[in-house]
């Protein structure tokens, strides 16, 4: 066999993997721990609760719409009972 320009064939040559540059180290690096952690924002936790959420019941929403229409759907009992749960909800 004859290779232009070549009069000899060489021994077997040994091949190397790719360059690879090493990063420098980092404080980071050097602390990591090896635990992953996940900060959820809370937006994305209050969009969680709203799938959480029951379905909504087109028939009691009509006939609130109809009240509220026609003026008999507020009163004192039903005021107190809402500012109850408002109050329980800002203090748990």
């Amino acid at each position: 066999m004859q290779i232009h320009g070549v009069n000899h064939l060489h021994g077997a040559q040994s091949i190397s993997g790719p360059h690879r540059t090493q990063a420098a180290a980092s404080p980071q690096n050097d602390a990591w721990s090896g635990i992953d952690e996940v900060d959820i924002s809370h937006e994305a936790d209050m969009v969680s609760r709203a799938h959480d959420l029951p379905d909504i019941r087109a028939d009691r929403v009509a006939q609130i719409r109809s009240e509220i229409a026609s003026g008999i759907y507020e009163t004192d009992e039903k005021m107190d009972i809402a500012l109850g749960r408002l109050l329980d909800e800002l203090s748990g």
